[in-house]
């Protein structure tokens, strides 16, 4: 089995940075942050996310320069800031002892992604590190995660993918993968929904086995 893991809110804590980022960019042009433009951005590739921002808070700036000012504040927290959510670290090491095959298929921007990866000493683990924007999708898109099984030499219903998101966890079961919903705060109003549509949803990486499956090969970590 090949474990694929989200970044952003799975692997990482970093998912409040990204709202405090949003807060912060359109406070200063006077724009005050609300619900409708959360849910317009949140489950976003970075263009998509700068386009929806540019037409809904119509914006003078190019879609490249809205990216530009996000990607400059957010480099340093991840960089230097973000913490790794409870029980990763153990968690990749038991998963890289029992010698499976893991990757990581994220929206973050490459240079971000890279930088906390660097930081946490985290980059030896993974095979590959897979862009949602290189590769022209959202994660809401079963293809996507059709493209990353092949590029990853293997099939969807050989992957265990690991996300916070419910909208990726369901592009990644309509992809035919099992998946395993992480808790974030950012969704907690999902949590019934992730329980539901998942195949394990867990609360916490810290002391977590992969459930004993005979469709997962019955592999334990």
């Amino acid at each position: 089995m090949t474990l694929l893991f989200d970044l952003d809110g799975t692997l990482l804590d970093s998912n409040g940075i990204w709202q405090q980022i949003d807060v912060d960019f359109l406070a200063k042009r006077s724009i005050p942050w609300t619900e409708a433009y959360h849910q317009g951005v949140i489950h976003a590739t970075f263009p998509t996310a700068a386009r929806f921002t540019k037409a809904f808070c119509r914006l003078t700036e190019t879609e490249d320069e809205i990216m530009q000012e996000w990607r400059a504040m957010a480099y340093q927290a991840y960089s230097r800031e973000i913490l790794l959510k409870d029980g990763v670290a153990s968690f990749l090491n038991r998963c890289a002892d029992a010698n499976f095959n893991m990757a990581i298929y994220t929206s973050c921007e490459d240079d971000l992604c890279y930088a906390a990866l660097d930081h946490h000493k985290l980059r030896p683990y993974f095979q590959q590190i897979l862009f949602a924007r290189q590769l022209g999708v959202e994660k809401s898109a079963p293809e996507g995660f059709h493209t990353v099984a092949r590029l990853l030499n293997t099939e969807p219903n050989r992957c265990i993918f690991f996300d916070d998101s419910p909208v990726a966890c369901r592009g990644a079961k309509n992809a035919g993968m099992y998946v395993i919903g992480c808790k974030d705060p950012l969704f907690s109003s999902y949590q019934e929904e992730m329980t539901t549509l998942c195949d394990w949803y867990l609360d916490s990486f810290d002391c977590f086995t992969l459930p004993c499956n005979a469709n997962w090969g019955n592999a334990q970590v």
